[in-house]
């Protein structure tokens, strides 16, 4: 039986490929899962049995010694040259790429216009940035905030599974490279955004786009510094469209 790695910190998606790999296709296949540490409870929660935390960087050597196939669902290690090099690695990544590759695609995109999606890929030595194995663009209307987008996302990546998890396992698909080497953003990007400069001329639009693109559920991401009381403000926005 061939044993497939599962790495991922995101219940939502975790949750929706267990639900896929119930077919009866996917019995020849041993499917394991690991997290990365603080995401053990969420993720023992979405697919039923308990689910332990791995460091990548540091476990990888025992991870070729154990697996034929790694499948990242939304993992936030990186993971080292030596494991992609010997073990065949692949991401389901939030994004559409190359555009808008690392951190939060759907919030950056909000604001430099550019195509957000799900993308299926090889893993190599750079971050999301490997041979496409399949992608899908998904809608980025102006009065989505990054949640509707990312809700979005997660369906359509679930979709591209249902259609390419079979030739993944078997390893019988084709990819292509991606068309540039596009755009990366790191989690230091994101968190300079969140902190408004409440002093900022820009026009109303912009200033739209940067708090739809911040808003994120219940997540506290943007916010500005009260200069009286030096109290840290949040906000968020909603916007609602008339039929």
């Amino acid at each position: 039986m061939k044993r497939v790695l599962i790495i991922s910190d995101n219940p939502a998606l975790v949750a929706g490929f267990n639900e896929l790999i119930t077919q009866p296709e996917y019995n020849s296949y041993a499917f394991d899962y690991r997290c990365s540490k603080g995401s053990e409870k969420s993720l023992t929660k979405a697919v039923g049995e308990s689910v332990s935390a791995i460091r990548v960087r540091s476990d990888w050597e025992w991870l070729i010694d154990n697996y034929e196939l790694i499948i990242s669902l939304h993992c936030k290690q990186l993971f080292p040259a030596g494991l992609v090099q010997a073990v065949r690695c692949v991401n389901v990544h939030p994004g559409l790429n190359p555009f808008n590759r690392g951190w939060f695609p759907q919030v950056f995109s909000i604001l430099n216009g550019l195509p957000t999606g799900a993308t299926i890929h090889e893993i190599d030595e750079e971050l999301d940035h490997g041979n496409i194995i399949a992608q899908a663009e998904v809608e980025n209307n102006v009065w989505d905030t990054s949640i509707d987008i990312y809700n979005r996302v997660l369906e359509k990546e679930l979709e591209l599974l249902k259609t390419h998890l079979p030739s993944i396992l078997a390893g019988d698909y084709e990819t292509f490279e991606p068309s540039e080497e596009g755009n990366l953003n790191l989690k230091k990007d994101f968190d300079t955004l969140c902190e408004l400069d409440i002093e900022k001329n820009q026009s109303i639009g912009d200033t739209i786009d940067l708090l739809r693109a911040l808003t994120h559920g219940d997540y506290q991401n943007a916010y500005f510094i009260d200069p009286k009381t030096g109290k840290k403000v949040f906000v968020s926005v909603r916007l609602e469209v008339k039929e």
